[in-house]
């Protein structure tokens, strides 16, 4: 029996760009103690940044499902998984702009969150962060494949100052990202982080980089004992309440990991007639899982599935 469950949502907005290019989805059944998620961050405009993040969450999300029936296999093979599944959606980019060469430009990052038990293994390739959230603090785990990181540490190393740094014209551009060439920078660490009750995780597109860490970290903290989908809602809002005029797509999928259900003893006098009751129970997992969505405005919930075994 596990020793933890997940409660998830994902959650989706198109800030205040023309076109939805992110695209996430994840996978936690009920009654195991694995599951997976998958973000993309399309870039490319009209070239089809939208359809490449489609694309690479396909690819992703199959070999992970298919692999994801033997979790013990899937535990020591992880790395090798993880990295030959991002070769082959690079492949599937490349077959996709060869057959429709107006594609060409199109591109996406990359970040996959793996949990096997206690046991957290992830793939990033691009500017996608993936944060731990533990006893208020929050950090961020992959690494950051950006012309902003580069810039950050050159800042650190005393070789430009801060100024520079912030009015670079390419601080916006990321280092790796699949595209159907060479992958520049792949983070898949083959040492997991182990996973403790209490721990939120979030795997988001850079959108959600609009909110300080501070600020982000601030909002879990707040609504650290709610529902994931609860938690969804106060991270959208509060990148909505920003108000920026150039906000891009969001995308993130939220994880709070959380013990199992402890046994349930009845106790009090019972009618005589009936049969004494039992005084130890199965302990139930539970794995909720939500989708959100922002469109006009408004914010849009849907719980997919809410069951317990």
């Amino acid at each position: 029996m596990a020793d933890l469950v997940f409660d998830t949502a994902t959650a989706l907005s198109q800030g205040r760009r023309d076109r939805q290019e992110d695209a996430v989805v994840a996978d936690f059944q009920t009654g195991c103690d694995h599951g997976f998620a998958v973000l993309a961050d399309g870039m490319g405009g009209h070239a089809g940044g939208d359809i490449a993040s489609k694309i690479v969450v396909t690819e992703i999300f199959a070999e992970l499902k298919l692999r994801s029936g033997d979790p013990k296999a899937l535990e020591q093979d992880v790395t090798a998984i993880l990295r030959d599944a991002a070769e082959g959606a690079n492949a599937c980019l490349a077959e996709f702009v060869d057959s429709n060469p107006e594609r060409n430009g199109m591109g996406a990052t990359l970040l996959a969150p793996v949990f096997v038990g206690r046991k957290l293994f992830w793939i990033s390739v691009g500017d996608s962060p993936l944060f731990l959230w533990r006893n208020g603090t929050l950090r961020r785990l992959n690494a950051d494949h950006s012309m902003a990181a580069r810039l950050a540490q050159a800042v650190a190393a005393g070789r430009i100052n801060p100024e520079t740094a912030r009015s670079h014209p390419d601080r916006a551009c990321v280092t790796s990202v699949l595209s159907g060439r060479e992958i520049a920078e792949v983070d898949c660490p083959p040492a997991p982080l182990t996973l403790q009750a209490g721990d939120i995780i979030v795997a988001a597109s850079d959108g959600v980089m609009s909110l300080e860490t501070a600020a982000l970290e601030q909002v879990l903290s707040r609504a650290a004992g709610q529902p994931a989908a609860q938690m969804a809602q106060h991270v959208l809002a509060e990148v909505a309440g920003l108000g920026r005029l150039d906000q891009d797509n969001l995308a993130f999928c939220l994880i709070r990991v959380l013990p199992p259900m402890a046994p349930v003893t009845r106790q009090g006098p019972r009618p005589a007639q009936q049969p004494a009751p039992r005084t130890h129970f199965r302990r139930r997992k539970t794995t909720l899982v939500a989708s959100a969505h922002q469109q006009g405005g408004d914010f849009h919930f849907h719980s997919l599935s809410k069951r317990s075994q």
